[in-house]
């Protein structure tokens, strides 16, 4: 067996590392460009989603509809056992460091485990189903029965979810984004869409029936699980060094070393997880079901630009990971501040379009639903300080330091429970967007500090600052000052006329398909 280093190779300096340095950016840019628009799509098609679910099923069994999904991705995400990140971490730190041939035993060690623990709480999620339905439907003792029935239905799907999720990190291990994006930002969507549409086309004839509703929603997932693992074996047996073997001993360390990493993100993505979905499970049991999808309604926003925030932190993961392995701090920080300004151009006003135009968005899913405006307000300025911050544990994570990303989600979880049960019995919905809110500003803040006292590195460049100017300037100062709708005619070509003429701090020659020179 060849010898392979014991130590990573020292960090490039002058010109290479700057063509390296802008290789990078341009695939970042590649794959960002593309998992962004599948996360549009899949941001698009979860809006239809909720707005179809909203008008079909009606407050109560919306609320139960949401709660179910919420308890759904919970477990799903307890499942997962923090392989979101390992299964990128050590794929990228096998090949920075020469040692390719582990690869098969690091998917091994990632999956198999996922497989178990996700059949195990399926069980678990079948048999508590009552448990939970009479906890989040005590209002409404007529929905307790549906409610059951949509958990358990949930319940079949979950080891498909957890196992998807898991395969499709691990093709991101590989720099493959094109599985993700195409099965599911685009196919699991695409199919969701379709079929609640139909479960929602079915209520014109027929009463709508949660259960039925479960099913369309989570179906999608056996197909894209075939197509998943159909990827990574592709992935995997191209990329498999022919000729060489691993020794017993280099398989053991390197499944120790795996879990050591991955074991406080595993508790870490569970809290973070929680930190998203809890908060709809606590007003229903808090406030009621009416509440929750009032919640769920005004809040659904947040999820689209979460798929832009993991549209671009994914494509960035592994080369940002293979940088910080091998030292190279310069290139990380580049990468860091150039993916957190293109993230805060496209949210940022998104943002700032959604707090001008609350009422309007909440009447989509109608009338019952208005009452939810400051929840929209809260939760996007909440946002704007998420974004800027970047993917920030998604760094701290890739530098090592998970221990520390366990401890800032806990003390976020921490913060969202406790103003919840406080805030949630008298506020109602409005309790539980002031407990996210400050959550998510805990949850940035923290990790913010630590990278750039223990890492070196910050999201705050050029490209950063020239997107948030640019966006307030346009989605924030010109509709207060001629009037929303006015503002935000005004504003739409004003900001693409600016984005031009700030490509160059903002990198979006990146995007371009350039002739390699040397």
């Amino acid at each position: 067996m060849t010898a392979r280093p014991t130590t990573p190779p020292p960090p490039l300096t002058g010109l290479k590392a700057d063509w390296l340095a802008e290789e990078g950016t341009k695939a970042v840019a590649r794959g960002g460009l593309a998992n962004m628009v599948g996360s549009a799509l899949a941001g698009g098609t979860g809006f239809g989603v909720t707005w179809i679910v909203a008008r079909s099923l009606g407050p109560d069994q919306a609320g139960a509809f949401f709660a179910s999904t919420a308890a759904f991705v919970l477990a799903g995400g307890l499942a997962k056992l923090g392989t979101q990140t390992g299964l990128v971490y050590w794929p990228a730190r096998l090949r920075a460091t020469g040692r390719a041939e582990l690869l098969g035993a690091c998917l091994r060690t990632g999956l198999a485990p996922v497989i178990g623990m996700s059949l195990l709480l399926a069980v678990g999620l079948w048999l508590t189903a009552p448990a939970i339905a009479h906890a989040t439907a005590h209002d409404s003792r007529a929905v307790v029965g549906t409610h059951t029935a949509g958990l358990r239905v949930l319940a079949l799907f979950l080891p498909l979810q957890a196992l998807t999720d898991a395969l499709l990190t691990a093709t991101r291990g590989y720099r493959m984004m094109r599985p993700t994006v195409l099965y599911d930002r685009i196919v699991r969507s695409a199919l969701q869409l379709l079929l609640v549409a139909a479960a929602g086309v079915a209520t014109l004839w027929t009463a709508g029936t949660l259960p039925v509703f479960a099913f369309a929603w989570a179906a999608p997932y056996l197909p894209v699980t075939v197509l998943s693992a159909y990827a990574i074996r592709k992935l995997y047996l191209a990329s498999k060094p022919p000729g060489v073997t691993t020794r017993r001993v280099e398989r053991r360390g390197l499944r120790r070393d795996f879990w050591r990493f991955t074991g406080p993100r595993a508790l870490a993505s569970v809290a973070q997880l929680a930190l998203q979905r809890v908060d709809v499970l606590l007003v229903a049991a808090l406030g009621g079901l009416a509440p929750a999808a009032i919640y769920a309604v005004a809040g659904r926003f947040v999820v689209l630009i979460q798929f832009a925030n993991q549209g671009i932190s994914q494509s960035v993961q592994p080369r940002l990971a293979e940088a910080l392995t091998i030292g190279d701090r310069a290139n990380a920080n580049h990468l860091y501040q150039t993916a957190t300004g293109w993230l805060v151009l496209v949210t940022w006003p998104i943002n700032l379009v959604v707090i001008q135009l609350a009422p309007l968005y909440l009447r989509l899913f109608g009338d019952g639903y208005t009452a939810g405006r400051a929840v929209v307000v809260i939760l996007a300025s909440a946002m704007l300080v998420a974004t800027g911050c970047g993917m920030v544990d998604m760094v701290l994570a890739m530098a090592g330091r998970t221990s520390w990303n366990l401890v800032n989600v806990l003390i976020a979880l921490g913060v969202t429970i406790g103003l919840d049960v406080l805030l949630i019995p008298r506020f109602g919905a409005l309790g539980a967007a002031i407990g996210l809110a400050c959550a998510m500003v805990a949850n940035n803040v923290l990790p913010l500090v630590q990278v750039g006292r223990a890492v070196g590195l910050h999201p705050f460049g050029r490209g950063t600052r020239a997107a948030a100017l640019l966006s307030l300037a346009c989605f924030g100062v010109l509709p207060l000052l001629v009037g929303a709708l006015a503002g935000l005619a005004l504003a739409v070509p004003t900001f693409l006329a600016g984005v031009w003429l700030l490509r160059g701090p903002l990198a979006l020659d990146a995007f371009t398909s350039t002739r390699r020179t040397r």
